[in-house]
């Protein structure tokens, strides 16, 4: 064995030592939150990381804590500033002290945060995704596309028991015009982690059906800043982009466009404008049509004035041969009503006698039938009364030999035969083994109880 060895807890005091000397002062570190937690004490525990350029992975992590006193100041002013909460995700600057303990090894401990740089990596961030949508040229394609005049079939991708989502659908059924539009829900989360692919999911679940709809309608009821930085990422935005279907956002994001509100066709602030705005669509092209209508009333009328003078002009020209027409057409019109008048005396004559043939075969059928009923009605009955009293014989011989059986099984009967029944302690005696020397027996005749006491026991095979 070595003589110059360590145990662990001197190690740990050792590490403890020099990185107090190598740190004394506290630093400031940039770093992204990729899990962080809040107990009930008030502490706030965080795991930070550092990824290479290319984002995927993870070449340096550690644990850190922010203390409950420390953490009552950070979050509101962080969050006031920021207008986001502090959560995963997020990239911060902070000012921290490096810690090592014996038995939980090492960590940061956080004692300020600049929610000045957490911006300004926010709004980079959603700048480079504007730009790398503006080179690829999608940005405006879902612009570019028509919204159809009357959009009646609408596909919405929200969460289901979000308030916005509740209000939206409101809007849109309690029209005071009445209109109907067909909607159907694609559920999605709608915020966190994992709010970018269940949306997309839900894009994928409604391309399926891109002939049947006429647009989709991307709705939440708002929320933190925070909340809706999904709306920001870049997959979402260019699956929303290259969309063969018109997308209209409401996502509640009153201060900020996000990215996709700018690559949608169209961005309304809250759910209930998007339903507003669908509904004004139906007024305009209702009063397209009122307008139409009355166009095509005026253009008529002019239509039959004109027509109206044009053929009095001809009436007057051709007065004598309309007389001598309306004459003909009168004697016509005539002899052709006496024709009809017999050929409909005749039809109906035909119809009451065929009538009356048939209410004679109705009721002779109906009479049959009655007597046929009865007949089966009486048979029935006098069946059933044969079949009842059969049944009643047959259960009165079985009681009558239950009661027989009975008579005989009694066990008074028994007795008189000249059996008896031996019991000790009130418990009958059904084999040898129950019964031990100086037991005091009783044994019932059928006229008496005999007591004995037992001297001896003889068993035989």
């Amino acid at each position: 064995m070595a003589d110059n060895h360590l145990s662990l807890f001197e190690l740990n005091e050792q590490i403890k030592e020099h990185l107090n000397d190598a740190f004394p002062t506290t630093l400031w570190v940039i770093a992204e939150i990729s899990e962080i937690r809040t107990v009930r004490s008030g502490h706030c525990y965080l795991e930070l990381i550092e990824k290479d350029d290319a984002g995927d992975q993870v070449k340096a992590k550690a644990r850190a804590t922010i203390w409950a006193f420390t953490y009552r100041m950070l979050k509101p002013y962080f969050e006031t500033t920021t207008k986001q909460e502090l959560t995963a995700g997020l990239k911060v600057l902070i000012r921290v002290s490096v810690e090592f303990q014996e038995v939980y090894g090492y960590s940061l401990n956080i004692k300020d945060i600049d929610p000045n740089f957490t911006l300004g990596d926010i709004a980079r961030r959603k700048m480079e995704v504007i730009r790398q949508l503006e080179e690829d040229g999608v940005i405006d394609m879902n612009k570019e596309l028509e919204l159809t005049d009357v959009p009646q079939k609408l596909a919405v991708i929200s969460s289901p028991t979000a308030a916005g989502y509740e209000d939206f659908v409101d809007q849109l059924e309690n029209n005071t015009e009445g209109y109907k539009i067909y909607h159907k829900l694609f559920p999605a989360i709608m915020q966190g982690d994992e709010a970018e692919d269940s949306i997309i999911q839900a894009l994928e679940r409604i391309y399926e059906y891109e002939d049947f709809f006429d647009a989709v309608i991307i709705i939440r009821g708002g929320g933190s800043s925070s909340d809706l930085m999904c709306f920001d990422n870049y997959m979402l935005a260019i699956n929303i982009a290259q969309f063969p279907l018109p997308v209209l956002t409401g996502i509640g994001h009153e201060r900020d466009e996000s990215v996709a509100d700018m690559v949608a066709h169209t961005r309304l602030k809250t759910p209930t404008a998007v339903a507003e705005y669908i509904i004004e669509h139906f007024e305009r092209f209702n009063a397209y049509l009122h307008d139409l209508k009355d166009q095509f009333i005026d253009e008529t009328k002019t239509l039959i004035s004109n027509e109206k003078r044009r053929l009095e002009v001809a009436a007057l020209k051709f007065h004598p041969v309309v007389t001598k027409s309306l004459s003909n057409y009168k004697q016509f019109n005539i002899e052709a009503g006496q024709r009809l008048d017999f050929a409909v005396k005749g039809y109906f004559d035909k119809q009451q006698l065929f009538f009356s043939r048939t209410k004679e075969s109705l009721n002779y059928l109906t009479k049959k039938i009655i007597r046929n009923g009865f007949s089966n009605l009486d048979f029935s009955s006098k069946q059933l009364s044969i079949e009842v009293s059969a049944f009643l014989k047959s259960q009165h011989q079985q009681l009558k030999l239950l009661d027989r059986t009975i008579k005989l099984s009694d066990p008074k009967k028994l007795l008189k035969k000249g059996y008896s029944i031996s019991k000790i302690n009130d418990q009958l005696i059904k084999d040898a083994d129950q019964v031990k020397v100086g037991d005091e027996m009783q044994t019932l005749t059928h006229n008496g109880k005999i007591i004995s006491r037992i001297e001896k026991i003889t068993l035989k095979n």
